[in-house]
């Protein structure tokens, strides 16, 4: 496999570090450069093939690294005379490249499991395959926009005056691509991938992807973000996100645990926090923990709503938590209810299924989508039915006494604990567990 790392950035808010001595991706990092722990990562996933578009300061990384033979791979250049944006030396190099190749930003530290994105990416049959995954301030970043199946419908520019409810999607800066993209980059002048080539791709129904994933991708490119990612490292978080390792999750119920009781939410408006839902989510953010929501939705069996509206439902939850710096690492729900008789129901989801809980088939598609554990997992809930969730996936089980607190009495089952909020739950497992989050 071939990598293009974009390695021709001045870094201007690295000043104090860089001190215009050397070029933005050779920042020091834990005694070695940011582009060797770039190299290294991509070695391990089987890239020997690295081309490296270099500018300002330029000199620095072909003294450093030369022919890559010392790292176990080769490198080879491209020297842009000239700034050409994030995307201009595409047109450059197309007839050097492979027909799939794999493109970063030098500015960003990552450790992922590389082949996983590029069978989605083949998968797909994708021009454009992007790497997006929740932060922690969706509200100043830049968002992707996707349909049902992955694909980019539009891009969110973080300038936009959003008085809507979204998405956490933030594009990473990691991209699979085919060589026939760079056919539309134009040869001259400065070209931003995002804005004036993917953007137009997307308007024009190209094949561009978004494969969403919690795997460790930080840009580094500010004193703070350099700090803060050297803590990461020394901790064992950023190789522990690596989805070859086998990942440990909590996952969550909705209503009653996360969201206050309303009974069946079928509007955004009904949908409140728990008083202590942000603080437990970003708890489990910073433990090695994922945080995954599984939660039934007969409303729109029931014929209340749509699907489209509990997925504005699911916007305005993420958004909520989103402005409070906390995420969803992932969110399932089942639509479908079994029971029929009720004049407005939807015939279409009054059907038995595989996904709707104590059903495990919501479970088993975020295991295998993220190589969970779930014998190292937890499932936390207010009813009898996500304890019986959790035993039926073999994980472990929390029961919060919140929402129904457990009264629905329609599994005879206990619990693993017991805890009066979530907030308590998280605290609990966490001890439980030995971890103490960053």
């Amino acid at each position: 496999m071939q990598a293009v790392i974009m390695a021709g950035g001045k870094g201007t808010r690295l000043s104090a570090i860089t001190r215009d001595e050397i070029p933005k991706p050779m920042v020091p990092l834990l005694g070695k450069p940011l582009l060797l722990w770039q190299v290294e990562c991509l070695k391990r996933n089987g890239v020997t093939e690295i081309l490296m578009v270099i500018g300002h300061l330029g000199h620095v990384i072909r003294d450093y690294f030369g022919d890559g033979s010392a790292f176990g791979v080769a490198i080879s250049y491209y020297e842009e005379t000239e700034a050409l944006g994030t995307a201009g030396a595409l047109s450059h190099i197309e007839q050097r490249l492979d027909a799939e190749f794999f493109l970063v930003f030098g500015d960003i530290l990552f450790d992922i499991d590389l082949e996983r994105m590029h069978r989605f990416h083949r998968e797909k049959q994708a021009l454009v395959t992007l790497f997006v995954h929740p932060n922690s301030h969706p509200f100043d970043s830049d968002l992707v926009e996707t349909d049902a199946d992955g694909r980019v419908l539009r891009f969110d520019s973080k300038h936009n005056v959003r008085d809507y409810w979204y998405d956490n999607a933030v594009n990473a800066g990691l991209y699979w691509m085919d060589r026939a993209l760079c056919r539309h980059v134009p040869r001259e002048g400065k070209v931003d991938l995002e804005k004036e080539i993917l953007t137009g791709l997307c308007a024009r129904g190209e094949a561009v992807y978004a494969y969403r994933s919690p795997e460790y991708v930080k840009d580094v490119g500010t004193v703070e973000r350099i700090t803060a990612a050297a803590k990461e490292l020394e901790g064992g978080f950023v190789a522990s996100r690596n989805l070859r390792q086998r990942q440990k999750a909590i996952f969550l119920d909705r209503d009653g645990t996360v969201n206050v009781e309303n009974g069946l939410v079928y509007k955004p408006e009904m949908l409140e926090l728990e008083p202590c839902a942000v603080e437990a989510i970003g708890l489990i953010n910073r433990s090695g923990y994922l945080v995954l929501m599984v939660t039934n939705q007969p409303s729109v069996a029931r014929g209340l709503c749509e699907i489209e509206d509990v997925e504005t439902i699911h916007r305005k939850l993420k958004t909520l938590l989103g402005n409070k710096g906390v995420y969803l690492d992932d969110l399932l729900f089942c639509p479908h209810h079994p029971d029929k008789g009720y004049p407005e129901e939807n015939p279409l989801y009054k059907i038995p299924c595989r996904c709707r809980k104590p059903g495990i088939g919501m479970v088993e598609t975020l295991a295998e989508k993220y190589n969970l554990d779930l014998s190292r997992c937890w499932m936390v809930g207010d009813r009898t039915v996500d304890v019986q969730t959790g035993i039926n996936a073999g994980m472990k089980t929390a029961l919060v006494l919140t929402g129904a607190a457990g009264k629905d009495g329609k599994y005879p089952v206990a619990p693993d604990l017991t805890a009066p909020d979530l907030l308590e739950a998280v605290r609990q497992i966490l001890a439980h567990d030995g971890t103490q989050p960053s």
